[in-house]
């Protein structure tokens, strides 16, 4: 919808319907705790919330507006006009085109939108203009609730030389380090000698990975020095740096933190967010398997000592780096709702948007801190359009063509703001989802997670679905041995996806073989019911040659039954199951256990694309080439490649 309309249309009607049913489900918690508190309707909230931001987040908000019976206008560029969340909420207004500075962060616009509709409140999401003090103050001027903190708050923490001094006055463990603004090269230079190296040096203003840079010498810290201040000053219109000690090896360990305007604070546990590329998290969970009670508690307390310090009112993240020994130090706190809340939310049954919202209508928290649960285990995966083949995932661009979210199966939520047909673009975020899972404890979290992101159908964009299948099934991970360098240590050359053992080797000859077989008796049988009265000629053993990257490999099949028995490389692998040769999933049991793999695309010829084990597992390469009475047809791991038929 391109301009602002008073009553609903009925495609928005029919599209608001359809999604009502699409509120998370992972989290169920136990069974009497559900994913979000019980909305008590005798607390008046507002009538009317604008959602300044875009995508899965507006979403997001809309959900739980649509819960407290809160009507909600969404805003959009003009080549969001048919986004999910511009079809979602009541009222849809267009703010400018597709440049997010002439729209998604252009205050008069919005401000406009916001007369026009009659809004009471404004929740920003994140990014955006969610912790710019600016938009605050215009809100705040013209009577408009700014649901999220004070200006002040905002003004504190987002200023990192500022909110560093206000964490030390507050007994906040702090990284040691240079507390004013650093001016010359050659005055970070004498500080980084004083503090010793290695030292970080990062915009003052900055967030989101940029501006910061690791300096190991004077040289490269005369090069950090150059390069942060260019980039600080072109992300965020401030070129002010400080230099500080860098915590080799660390975790990424953040609190949530919830206050309303009373005085009463509350920390909501942690979430380990080691696992990142450039600075930008991939992976996350709830709690963390390396902090004990006492640590757990020690940085829950400085967290709300620290929102207390600047009379912090809403949900808000404070980070911490934490060393091998469990010392932690105060990194920075977003004044806003974190990407990664979900998690949050499924352990502790409370709906962080919901208690927003009535913080900043000014009610009461109404939970105790002895009141806040550690129940179960969720994990969150950042689900990208980029290419992980290319330093661990480079924006990619494209049309979903075909788009199945994984919610048959149980305690899986999805966060989206996309469907079948919608375009990721250059001109915002290349987010597709946050897939999380939940589980009574951390392994049986993480086995769901491997189900969800096989079921996960994604056709159109490249996607980091092959990356994170291997971070959650990888030893290190799974043992609890993870840092912010997990990532370059375990993948010193790059990604370059699933490497096949041999056993996974036979899994994949066997599931090919079994899969080729299947789609010649089905050809038989549907040509033999077209030209042929009698009853078709039934085999049930074939001998195949398959070739796999540069092996080639003699196969022999018996079918008996759903069950195929497939000798390969000097082993027996049985492969069964009522897979669908024109679905696009194709479950299948071998050697008892469940596998699901993807048929990515099928060819008049025969040739099938496979996803195995997640990923694409000889990168522009064929992976297979079955031949049989004189025939050659090709099952290939990738899109790219060209097979000889």
């Amino acid at each position: 919808m391109a301009s602002h309309s008073l009553s609903p249309s009925l495609t928005r009607l029919l599209f608001a319907v359809k999604y009502a049913s699409l509120h998370p489900r992972c989290c169920a918690v136990h069974s009497s705790v559900q994913y979000s508190t019980i909305y008590n309707p005798s607390e008046k909230a507002f009538d009317k919330i604008l959602i300044a931001n875009r995508g899965e987040i507006a979403c997001r908000v809309i959900k739980t507006c649509k819960k407290m019976g809160i009507q909600t206008v969404a805003v959009h560029s003009d080549v969001d006009s048919s986004a999910v969340h511009a079809k979602m909420a009541d009222e849809a207004v267009c703010v400018g085109p597709a440049p997010t500075s002439k729209s998604y962060l252009n205050m008069d616009a919005i401000m406009d939108a916001i007369r026009a509709t009659g809004a009471q409140a404004v929740h920003p999401g994140y990014g955006f203009l969610s912790e710019n003090k600016e938009f605050a103050k215009r809100l705040s001027a013209e009577g408009v609730t700014f649901i999220g903190p004070d200006t002040h708050a905002i003004q504190a923490m987002g200023d990192k030389i500022e909110s560093k001094l206000i964490a030390k006055a507050a007994k906040v463990n702090t990284i040691p380090g240079f507390d004013g603004v650093v001016k010359t090269a050659e005055e970070a230079v004498k500080i980084a000698q004083d503090i010793g190296y290695p030292v970080m040096i990062k915009a003052s203003a900055g967030g989101g990975g940029k501006g910061m840079r690791i300096a190991w010498n004077d040289e490269e810290t005369r090069e950090g020095f150059r390069f942060s201040s260019q980039e600080a000053a072109s992300s965020f219109g401030d070129d002010r740096l400080l230099i500080e000690k860098y915590i080799d090896n660390p975790r990424h360990i953040e609190i949530q933190v919830l206050a309303d305007k009373h005085g009463n604070a509350l920390w909501l546990n942690e979430r380990e967010c080691s696992i990142q590329r450039r600075n930008q998290k991939v992976v996350e969970e709830a709690p963390s398997t390396f902090l004990d009670p006492e640590t757990r508690r020690a940085m829950g307390e400085q967290a709300v000592q620290l929102a207390k310090a600047v009379q912090y009112s809403s949900a808000g993240t404070v980070e911490f780096l934490v060393d091998s020994q469990k010392n932690f130090y105060f990194l920075e706190m977003n004044t806003r709702l974190q990407v990664e809340h979900p998690i949050t939310e499924c352990i502790t049954g409370l709906d962080l948007v919901e208690q927003m919202i009535q913080v900043a209508r000014g009610y009461r928290l109404q939970h105790k801190q002895e009141d806040i649960p550690i129940n179960g285990w969720a994990i969150e995966s950042r689900v990208y359009a980029e290419d992980p083949y290319k330093s661990f995932g480079l924006p990619s661009i494209g049309r979903l063509s075909q788009y199945q979210e994984p919610l048959n199966l149980s305690n899986v939520r999805v966060d989206s703001g996309i469907q079948e047909g919608s375009d990721i673009s250059i001109y915002y975020d290349p987010m597709i989802s946050k897939l999380v899972t939940y589980g009574a404890t951390r392994a049986e979290a993480l086995a769901r997670m491997e189900d969800a992101l096989d079921n996960y159908v994604i056709r159109g964009v490249t996607h980091n679905i092959p990356l994170l299948r291997e971070i959650i099934t990888h030893p290190r991970f799974i043992s609890g041995d993870i840092s912010t360098n997990f990532l370059p240590e375990v993948y010193p050359n790059g990604f370059k996806g699933h490497q096949l053992e041999a056993d996974r080797r036979q899994e994949l000859l066997a599931s090919a073989a079994a899969l080729y077989i299947s789609a010649q008796l089905r050809s038989q049988r549907i040509l033999g019911n077209l030209r042929v009265s009698s009853t078709p000629v039934k085999e049930n053993h074939w001998e195949l040659c398959v070739e796999l990257g540069e092996g080639h490999h003699a196969v022999e099949v018996t079918k008996s039954g759903n069950v195929y028995t497939v000798e390969v490389d000097g082993g027996k692998v049985e492969v069964s199951g009522q897979w669908n040769l024109a679905s696009t999933l194709l479950p299948l049991t071998i050697n008892g256990t469940h596998r699901m793999l993807q048929c990515l695309s099928r060819g008049a010829s025969g040739k099938i694309v496979l996803q195995y084990l997640g990923t694409s597992v000889a990168e522009g390469q064929e992976i297979c080439v079955i031949e049989a009475m004189k025939m050659q047809n090709s099952l290939t791991a990738v899109k790219q490649a060209k097979v000889p038929v």
